[in-house]
């Protein structure tokens, strides 16, 4: 019976419109809090499109003098939107549209606090598409910028967290190779030190971990005349993480993380004053680490890790025979939101 709830709810919504006992504004408001129910935790897609359905249903009967009720409802679709799972663009683009219609009235009727809310939702909207190449992805940074007005280090610490985490992440997807690479890079790393001033271990572990593993990723793969140092950073950043993440609890998240380290680890000598000797021992360590996060990407079916990594092992098996390896290019395995 309780699986079934959300459709019954659904339903009961769905027929409360029909009533003429209550008023056009309270039909409104019992279907946001309905639609706003099935977003939360769904257990199906189906769940998010009853909810988007909702929404337009409240859209529809809300009186045209009811503005900024307009413009939430037009902001909570949007939500629920990007949240449907979907490959492609077309859900995604509705979302953005949604925002973008409300933005205009939150700014001018609203209170920041649900404006910086629409335009961080926007932004993770925009960093979607920009990751398919459907918008530029400055249009996400500029949209995490005007949160960030709002959302502020000491005012709201969880927002700030997440705004700085995404906006590294963002710095960190762009093109390199030209003047302000380097420049991006240490944006990257100043924003998830940022970020680490508000997430501790302590408080919010899975959140700490994460931010961990993308700080090390940033550091390791920066471009620096500082290889070294940064490498060593990296090592601590994946260590911190790994004091949160394990094989039995988070073994996916593990994974990424052992391998990140093990990326790392290629890169640095045994002896870092004698760096002419090679590097074996972290060789052999880094081996071991690429077989354990194999195993776990095989288990969950990430067949393109599964790839990646036993072609890293062929030339590890070669390296460790001359006991120096060659740098391993890439970007490492981040995650983009807390």
């Amino acid at each position: 019976m309780a699986e079934n709830l959300p459709e019954h709810e659904f339903n009961q919504a769905l027929k409360a419109i029909e009533e003429d006992s209550i008023s056009a504004i309270e039909k409104v408001d019992l279907l946001i809090q309905i639609a706003t129910g099935l977003q939360q935790k769904p257990k199906s897609p189906q769940q998010l499109h009853n909810a988007v359905t909702l929404y337009e249903k409240a859209l529809a009967l809300c009186p045209v003098s009811e503005t900024l009720l307009m413009a939430r409802t037009y902001a909570r679709k949007g939500t629920a939107l990007q949240a449907i799972p979907d490959d492609g663009t077309d859900y995604l683009f509705k979302a953005q549209a949604e925002f973008e219609v409300a933005l205009p009235v939150l700014n001018q009727l609203g209170t920041p606090e649900e404006a910086a809310e629409a335009e961080m939702n926007l932004g993770l909207v925009l960093q979607s598409l920009a990751g398919m190449h459907a918008v530029p992805i400055t249009e996400a940074i500029e949209a995490y910028q005007r949160a960030l007005k709002v959302f502020t280090r000491i005012a709201y610490p969880t927002e700030y967290a997440i705004l700085h985490n995404n906006l590294a992440t963002v710095y960190l997807s762009m093109p390199m190779n030209n003047e302000h690479g380097k420049m991006r890079e240490a944006m990257a790393v100043q924003s998830f030190q940022e970020a680490l001033k508000i997430i501790t271990l302590i408080d919010q572990p899975s959140e700490y971990a994460m931010l961990q593993n993308n700080l090390g990723n940033a550091l390791q793969y920066a471009s620096s005349s500082h290889a070294v140092e940064n490498n060593l950073r990296a090592l601590d950043a994946y260590d911190e993480a790994l004091k949160v993440r394990n094989s039995n609890d988070t073994p996916y998240e593990y994974a990424n993380t052992i391998c990140n380290k093990a990326n790392c680890l290629c890169n640095l000598p045994d002896d870092l004053d004698k760096p002419e000797e090679g590097n074996r021992d972290r060789l052999r360590l880094a081996r071991d680490y690429y077989r354990q996060a194999n195993d776990i990407f095989m288990q969950h079916g990430d067949m393109a890790k599964v790839n990646m990594i036993n072609e890293t092992l062929k030339q590890l098996d070669a390296d460790i025979g001359t006991g120096k390896a060659g740098s391993r290019d890439g970007k490492g395995f981040g995650e983009t939101r807390i």
